[in-house]
C-alpha cells in the first residue's frame, strides 16, 4: 500500500473510534467526570481538610495527577476492549482482515482511538479540578511524555484483552481484578513513604506506581521513584505489549476460527 493509503486507513479507523465515543457522549465522557468529581470533594475536600500535607502539599494537590491519571488508564483501556470486542462479536472486523490493511495500521488506529478518548477524559478531569485546587505545571515535557505514554500502554492492554476475550464478561474481568485493585494501590491517595518498609517493597512491583508518580512529578515536581525510570518502565512495557498485539493479529487469534 502507498503512504496515502496507509494514512487513510489509519485515519479512517482513528475518526470512526472518536465518532463512536462522542456519539454515545452520556455514557463515555459523562461518568468519569461525575465520578471523579465526587472523589475531589469526597476524599479531597471533606477528607483531606483533616489529612493536611502529603509531600509538601495540600492533600487535594497531591491527588490530582493521580485522579487524572485512574481516568487516563481505565478510560484508555475500556474504549479499545469494548470497541475492537464488538467489532469481533458483530463479524465486521472480517472486513479489516480481508482488506490489505498492514496489521500495525490496525493496530496504531485502535490504540490512538483509545488515547483519544483517555486523553479526553484526563483534560476533562484536569479541568474539573481547577475549581477545588490550583496546579502549576513542574517539567512539563515528563508531564505530557508520562500521561500519553501510559494512555498508549492501555490502549494496547484493553487491545490484547479484547483478541483474548470471548464473551463480553472477558471484558470486565481484568478493569475489575487487576486494574482497579493496581490503580488504587499506585500512590493514587498516598505516598508509600507512609508505608512499612514491607509495603514499599511490595508496592515498587506495581506498575502503575510508576506512572502515577511520572505524572505526579510532571505536576508538581514530587515523586516516590525516579521519573525517568517510570518513563523507561512504561517504555519497555509498551514494546512488550505491542510485540505481542502484532503476532497475535498475525496469527489471527480469537479473530480467526
Amino acid at each position: 500500500m502507498t503512504p496515502h493509503a496507509l494514512f487513510t486507513a489509519f485515519s479512517t479507523i482513528v475518526v470512526r473510534e472518536v465518532r463512536r465515543f462522542t456519539r454515545i457522549w452520556a455514557q463515555t465522557l459523562l461518568p468519569p467526570a461525575v465520578t471523579m468529581t465526587l472523589y475531589f470533594i469526597i476524599f479531597g475536600n471533606l477528607i483531606g481538610s483533616r489529612i493536611g500535607e502529603m509531600g509538601g502539599f495540600d492533600y487535594m494537590s497531591f491527588i490530582v495527577p493521580g485522579l487524572v491519571m485512574m481516568a487516563v488508564i481505565t478510560s484508555s483501556y475500556a474504549n479499545v476492549v469494548s470497541s475492537f470486542f464488538s467489532m469481533k462479536f458483530q463479524r465486521s472486523i472480517e472486513e479489516l482482515l480481508v482488506s490489505p490493511v498492514p496489521n500495525w495500521v490496525i493496530l496504531a488506529g485502535y490504540v490512538t482511538g483509545g488515547m483519544a478518548r483517555g486523553l479526553g477524559i484526563g483534560l476533562i478531569v484536569t479541568l474539573l479540578s481547577l475549581a477545588f485546587t490550583r496546579l502549576s505545571i513542574h517539567n512539563l515535557p515528563m508531564m505530557v511524555l508520562t500521561v500519553f505514554l501510559t494512555s498508549a500502554l492501555f490502549a494496547l492492554g484493553g487491545f490484547i484483552n479484547a483478541m483474548l476475550a470471548t464473551k463480553f464478561d472477558d471484558i470486565s474481568i481484568v478493569p475489575t481484578f487487576v486494574l482497579t485493585p493496581l490503580t488504587y494501590l499506585g500512590g493514587v491517595f498516598y505516598s508509600i513513604d507512609l508505608l512499612p518498609g514491607f509495603w514499599q517493597g511490595v508496592s515498587m512491583a506495581n506498575p502503575i506506581l510508576y506512572m502515577v508518580n511520572g505524572f505526579r512529578y510532571g505536576i508538581l515536581g514530587v515523586s516516590d521513584v525516579n521519573p525517568f525510570v517510570s518513563l523507561g518502565m512504561i517504555l519497555v512495557f509498551i514494546s512488550l505489549l505491542a510485540f505481542i498485539a502484532l503476532r497475535m493479529l498475525e496469527r489471527g487469534k480469537g479473530i480467526r476460527h
